[in-house]
């Protein structure tokens, strides 16, 4: 929020410096981020008023002017504005003055100098040239009512400081000058000026029927019809300076003035072309079907969530957000309906968001705007619009349905020491609500404090403990170290931290990515085969609109990213949570009923498979080389990869991965379909685990060292292709049950190019090595040999293979 120093003083002037201002609000909550001079440093130029314009003799484009500068007698300057005219008055640029600093940062002086030959006294100034807005489409035109020859900078309050605020959602009673004024008034003690505001005349008993539908949309509804008002009327300079030094443009009168009574006391309001609405007004709830072209020229399609005001034949205005074209004020507008209402904040909140826009109106309702001023509020608009523009009002109509229930909120004084954490009395907790104009009723130990209509954010004890420490001053915490008994808390052995587990995949040449939890909607269909994913409420964007149940999506959006930036080798890996529905999940302090949350870790590889390098001709990264990542970052861990599917991987390229027999997770190259559909040259492959089991280390155990020296036999099998590996080392490993066989390793596949005599069709040569090993005792050729026969029995037993000749 932005505004000029100098409006706040009007309401509240406490005996303090700009920047011990700022850091009185800072230091309470309200965090001046920017306070900046409303116009740069310049010197001698003052107001001036035009007597006589005469054309350049030697010059079409150049006019030679005669001026009153306050100088005590006429200066002749030389000028080439087009709107110079006779009797207007303009910034005059004295002989020695300085003005800004140009692109060399130096300041320019005026000197006397000859335009085609004739002397020139000084210049007169555009609002570009004093560097006070972008405009140099003439002269800057000051007020009739300017002094002549009175400083330039005193004349339009040009050393002012332009302070802009930055507030947290719970300070809405903070979006207006006013109510900044009001909070400095609690901190500082000085007095605050009260505005008052004086009904209007009523000139004709006109009133527009209004019926409010909806009671949790709108709670209290006013307006007031004003008759022959001139909406071409000019805005006064006074309030286009000041809209200008909030960050907003001067529009129409009617607009501005309503944009005023916003920056001035936060009252959000809208003004309605009269003869455009047929029949009355209706406050309710949007319908399916329904449309609205808005003010900004977007046309928006309405439903049952949305709050709109109609009347008899179509929607109008989109509730307290912006109004609709249809009814739009314009220069032939001559009968005009103000209206100000307040809007439930829940019933505006994350609607605009869903359009695509948002607005100083919406940004205030949802916070919460004051219920009890609606019908003063219209008296100043209606004040402000009768002294600009003109008119006749009629009377105000104000309904009334639900406004928002103050409960009183309780205060023990003990607690509040103890939060804050240092002592504080009952007479300072009581003096805290009485500068803040809180209404409230003591008793021992206790206040009981009713929030006013503007604090929509005093709802639990907590919140008046903030309160009284802000209102104190934070700088008068003690300066207290804590007291705390430290233990460290050592990991057990049988486990790692995630840490170590990042750094041993950057060890693998991967980069860390960090990425939102909520995704686009189209990863959850297609990558994780979800098709009812946990939807967000009120995404900030339509392509952040549901939870991610699987890592793949953002480090495919990763990829693409740099793939756009020209990268040719992506390896990057993301530590992060999933969400799935899960009946059985419970509420808890990091948990929520219903939705499972675990870590998970997820990799992507593309392009070639080693970085740059000249040892070793280029290839691309492939399923084996991930699979190889994944062991090294599972061991000591020994993993079975089993051949599975995945809605986003390669149905013939994807495996399962089980830790003693339980599927911890995925691998395998991107599916062809996905490859395309998300335009990538190649493509990657990936895999994801559950971080738990990443984390779970086994502890060493004991073995005593062998005292005698393995074996190895060699063995050939004739199998048929249906015999898989997994397969293989299964039945060797039921013959290593009571036997001698330590280890078994797979060290040659043979097929033929066509059936020989002893490898027919179909089937294939696999060579196996076995280790045996007796701890106690040497072992023999006839226990080997026997030993050996007992396993090719069990292969030829389960899988009807042969010992190859």
């Amino acid at each position: 929020m932005q505004f000029p120093e100098s409006w706040l003083r009007e309401f509240c002037d406490p005996p303090l410096s700009t920047a011990e201002l700022c850091d009185t609000l800072t230091m309470a909550g309200m965090e001046v981020e920017e306070a900046r001079p409303a116009a740069p440093p310049f010197s001698g130029v003052v107001v001036a008023e035009v007597l006589e314009v005469a054309q350049h003799p030697n010059a079409d484009k150049l006019k030679v002017c005669r001026v009153d500068a306050g100088t005590g007698s006429a200066l002749t300057i030389v000028c080439g504005a087009p709107n110079v005219r006779a009797g207007v008055k303009v910034p005059c640029a004295l002989i020695g003055a300085e003005l800004p600093p140009g692109d060399n940062g130096k300041p320019f002086t005026i000197a006397r100098g000859m335009l085609r030959g004739v002397e020139s006294a000084g210049m007169l100034c555009s609002a570009r040239e004093l560097k006070l807005s972008d405009d140099h489409g003439g002269l800057l035109i000051l007020d009739a009512k300017a002094e002549v020859g009175r400083n330039l900078r005193d004349a339009l309050s040009l050393d002012d400081t332009l302070l802009t605020l930055k507030l947290t959602p719970n300070l809405g009673h903070c979006l207006s000058v006013y109510g900044i004024a009001r909070e400095l008034a609690a901190l500082t003690g000085a007095p605050l000026r009260t505005p008052t505001f004086p009904p209007a005349p009523v000139a004709h008993d006109e009133r527009m029927r209004v019926k409010v539908e909806a009671a949790d949309l709108c709670g209290r509804f006013s307006g007031r019809i004003i008759r022959n008002v001139d909406t071409r009327a000019a805005t006064p300079a006074w309030m286009v300076d000041r809209l200008a030094r909030c960050g907003q443009r001067s529009v129409t009168a009617l607009v501005d003035i309503s944009n005023y009574v916003m920056f001035e006391y936060g009252r959000p309001s809208h003004i309605f072309d009269r003869d455009k609405i047929h029949g009355g007004l209706h406050v309710r709830w949007g319908r399916a079907g329904e449309s609205l072209k808005l003010l900004n020229g977007n046309t928006i399609e309405l439903d049952g969530e949305v709050g709109v005001i109609a009347d008899d034949l179509a929607v109008e205005s989109l509730a307290g957000i912006m109004g609709g074209d249809a009814t739009a004020v314009s220069d032939e507008t001559r009968n005009v309906y103000v209206e100000a209402a307040f809007w439930w904040p829940e019933a505006v909140a994350g609607r605009s968001r869903r359009y695509n826009f948002s607005t100083d109106a919406g940004h205030r309702f949802e916070r919460g705007v004051d219920p009890a001023l609606t019908v003063e509020h219209i008296e100043h608009i209606t004040r402000l619009i009768l002294e600009i523009c003109g008119g006749e009002a009629g009377p105000i109509d104000d309904q009334v349905t639900a406004l928002p229930e103050r409960n009183p909120v309780t205060l023990r004084v003990a607690r509040a020491a103890k939060v804050i954490g240092m002592p504080v009395t009952q007479a300072d907790c009581a003096g805290v609500m009485q500068r803040l104009g809180l209404t409230y009723t003591s008793e021992p130990g206790r206040i009981s404090v009713t929030p006013p209509s503007w604090r929509f954010d005093l709802q639990i004890e907590e919140d008046l403990i903030e309160e009284v420490i802000r209102i104190i001053g934070y700088p008068k915490l003690p300066d207290t170290p804590p007291l705390a008994t430290l233990a460290a808390r050592a990991r057990s052995e049988s486990a790692r931290g995630a840490d170590a587990v990042r750094q041993r995949l950057a060890g693998l040449d991967y980069l860390e990515t960090i990425n939102f939890s909520f995704v686009d909607e189209r990863w959850e269909t297609e990558l994780a085969g979800n098709a009812a994913p946990i939807r967000v409420l009120n995404p900030i964007a339509s392509q952040h609109a549901v939870m991610r149940s699987t890592l793949f999506g953002s480090l495919i959006g990763a990829l693409r990213y740099n793939l756009a930036r020209k990268a040719t080798r992506v390896r990057v890996f993301e530590v992060g949570r999933v969400f799935l529905r899960d009946p059985q999940a419970g509420d808890g302090a990091v948990s929520v009923a219903g939705v499972d949350q675990p870590l998970r870790i997820a990799g992507l590889a593309y392009g070639s498979a080693d970085a740059q390098q000249w040892g070793a001709k280029e290839r691309g990264v492939d399923f084996y080389d991930i699979k190889g990542d994944v062991e090294a970052l599972l061991a000591p861990l020994q993993a079975r990869f089993v051949a599975a599917e995945h809605p986003a991987l390669h149905p013939g390229r994807c495996a399962r991965i089980e830790l003693n027999g339980r599927t911890v997770g995925h691998v395998g190259e991107l599916q062809p379909k996905w490859r395309l559909a998300y335009e990538l040259p190649a493509a990657p492959v990936l895999f994801e685990l559950d971080l738990a089991a990443l984390l779970e280390r086994p502890l060493p155990v004991y073995a005593t060292i062998p005292r005698h020296q393995a074996a190895w036999r060699d063995i050939a099998v004739i199998a048929g292709e249906a015999v898989t590996h997994d397969a293989l080392m299964d039945a060797i490993g039921a013959a290593e049950a009571g036997g001698l066989i330590r280890s078994a390793h797979l060290f040659d596949v043979y097929k033929p190019p066509k059936p020989t005599a002893d490898i027919g069709a179909g089937e294939r040569s696999l060579a196996v090595r076995l280790e045996l090993l007796d701890a106690d005792a040497t072992l023999t050729d006839e226990r080997i040999d026997a030993e050996v026969a007992r396993v090719l029995t069990v292969l030829r037993l389960r899988l009807g293979v042969r010992l190859r000749a």
